[in-house]
């Protein structure tokens, strides 16, 4: 009798979250037109990645900093690409926190880091997005509209896929596996995918001559960047995954497979990878 009444409390919740936060026709349509990387999903997709839009956008709070104006395509844009890598998981990946803070472009990070001696040090650096752990996502707005698909970049996409690292309460580039999505993939085998992955671009970017570094960080659809920290390669990949799909299948095959496997989508082949008669009730979270 309980487990029904909380199912019953939960459907309300989530009916109620739909009609209070439903999304305009126009202006999801313009948002869409914005984000061309979407263009892998069908009607089906579309339509249950609206409704977890406004399930998300009815979970968290958006703030902006420096003036900013709050509008509803800065909310719908940000979150439709954050919804985009859990579409066939669930929202609960995001759960534990709620505040997403925009400011207009880049913006100063802060940080005290301890060196290899054990001496700390105050440091800071611009940053176009930020996670904390149990905190808020930060995103810079002019970075977040960079959504044309010509390069793998995407600000929204990298921090979320920081947040799902974070589950596991390490950032290091494993994220959680759970059975019911993920089976039989576990730790070892990711770990042998993923890792190996990791070294070898790490020995590609160490190699690469001082003399043609600009060139490389213009050709590399990966950015360089990622071989600072396994949880920073994991965000960068999952940018590739969604933004250039077929270009990151062709440089990193196993790559591709393995992060294709952990979101269940397929976008270089234009479909997915899971049972479409459960994703509805699984990804409503």
């Amino acid at each position: 009798m309980l487990s029904k009444l909380t199912r019953w409390f939960g459907t309300r919740r989530r009916e109620r979250a739909l009609r209070e936060h439903a999304i305009d026709d126009a202006l999801w349509q313009a948002t869409l037109a914005g984000l061309p990387f979407l263009g892998y999903l069908d009607a089906a997709d579309l339509v249950r990645l609206r409704e977890m839009t406004s399930l998300f956008i009815a979970q968290k709070q958006f703030s902006t900093a420096h003036e900013l104006e709050l509008t509803d395509k800065m909310i719908v844009g940000i979150a439709v690409q954050a919804c985009l890598p859990v579409l066939n998981l669930n929202l609960d990946l995001y759960r534990g926190w709620v505040g997403i803070t925009v400011y207009p472009g880049e913006f100063v990070i802060r940080k005290t880091v301890e060196d290899e001696d054990g001496v700390v040090h105050e440091v800071e650096h611009d940053a176009s997005g930020e996670a904390w752990e149990g905190g808020p996502v930060i995103l810079s707005w002019e970075d977040a509209q960079l959504t044309d698909g010509e390069d793998a970049y995407n600000v929204v996409i990298h921090e979320f896929a920081h947040k799902i690292d974070m589950l596991t309460g390490e950032t290091d580039g494993h994220p959680p596996l759970f059975r019911r999505w993920h089976a039989p993939l576990d730790a070892q085998a990711w770990a042998d995918v993923f890792d190996h992955a990791y070294d070898r671009f790490c020995d590609v970017v160490d190699n690469v001559p001082r003399r043609r570094w600009a060139r490389f960080e213009r050709e590399s659809l990966i950015d360089p960047y990622a071989a600072d920290h396994p949880s920073e390669f994991f965000a960068v990949c999952s940018e590739a995954l969604f933004v250039q799909p077929k270009a990151f299948e062709q440089e990193f095959p196993e790559l591709y497979r393995l992060l294709a496997r952990y979101y269940r989508q397929d976008p270089a082949r234009k479909g997915v990878l899971a049972d479409t008669a459960s994703q509805a009730e699984e990804s409503a979270g």
